[in-house]
């Protein structure tokens, strides 16, 4: 893992201008915060293909639908509070179910959002999206895993939803063999004492607790699931068959995010493994710093540390 460390959403604003260069076609759509959400470099770079629709998300959701159906690839903009949460019905009616071509780049999701408060910390996106039939939902960990998840969004015909953090996040992909791919996670600490699969700021978090635990004797294997939607059922079924017990770890809440996700998946399989989530435990986030609120809600190396001893010691 590098000491390098940068927001996803400056990673989806870099991505966009490579994007740009590749694709004609791509056109990015953003609600009066081209600054915050990183668009401006896009505009700046291709200002007749940026498109400022104004504070009216739900406006912005149906130019991009409309945009799509003439051959374009449309970038929509916006904090996940109001790209997934504000603009829900316009996502599932007007993308999800003509599924049209249209990407949503949700930024400041999650409580890293910080001194913006409960009402801008959207911990509920990932559950929102995930129900939208055929919607694709990915959660990069980092600068590296961000940049590749919109190329591949670009790339691959149909909704998808992308997650994206304002706090800058440690780069742990930054190897000549990372490869990205769709609805593949990858395994990055083998362990055989307990799965940790973790999604976007809690991958890094979970490395370094794993090498916490294994100090103490403790095996963790840990697993980065970009795309919680369609999740990578066979990966995390071998894993639980060979360790037994499961820890899921998110930056969202507990209810209808990856914890769910994995449960779901473990239900259906027969595996017969305990699965313990880590998340928002059904609670509004708060006013603070992005570290603080992190360490409050036991999110970061040490929190994750401490619940996973927890876990198993039961």
């Amino acid at each position: 893992m590098s000491d390098k460390k940068i927001a996803t959403r400056e990673s989806y604003g870099n991505a966009l201008v490579e994007l740009g260069a590749k694709y004609e076609n791509v056109v990015v759509l953003d609600a009066d915060l081209a600054a915050a959400t990183k668009t401006g470099v896009f505009k700046k770079a291709y200002p007749e293909r940026h498109i400022n629709c104004g504070i009216a998300e739900c406006n912005m959701t149906g130019i991009a639908a409309g945009l799509s159906t003439c051959g374009k690839i449309p970038f929509i903009s916006s904090f996940a509070m109001f790209a997934a949460g504000r603009n829900f019905e316009q996502v599932r009616n007007s993308i999800g179910y003509p599924r049209l071509n249209v990407k949503i780049g949700a930024t400041h999701a999650g409580i890293t959002v910080g001194e913006d408060g409960a009402s801008h910390q959207c911990n509920e996106d990932i559950a929102l999206m995930r129900v939208i039939p055929g919607m694709v939902v990915m959660n990069p960990a980092d600068d590296i895993e961000a940049k590749a998840a919109v190329h591949a969004a670009a790339a691959y015909e149909g909704p998808v939803y992308l997650r994206f953090g304002r706090a800058a996040c440690p780069v742990i992909n930054d190897r000549p063999e990372y490869h990205f791919e769709i609805g593949k996670g990858e395994v990055l600490l083998t362990g055989s004492d307990v799965t940790i699969v973790a999604t976007g700021i809690c991958v890094g978090a979970a490395l370094s607790a794993a090498e916490e635990l294994k100090a103490e004797g403790i095996s963790a294997e840990v697993i980065n699931i970009c795309t919680i939607k369609p999740l990578d059922e066979k990966l995390i079924i071998e894993s639980a068959r060979k360790t037994g017990r499961v820890v899921t770890a998110e930056e969202h809440s507990i209810i209808g995010g990856l914890g769910s996700a994995v449960c779901e998946t473990l239900a259906e399989s027969g595996v017969s493994a305990p699965v313990y989530r880590i998340g928002i435990r059904d609670v509004y986030g708060e006013s603070g710093s992005a570290a603080a609120l992190v360490e409050k809600y036991r999110l970061d190396a040490k929190g994750l540390y401490e619940q996973v001893k927890e876990f198993l010691s039961k």
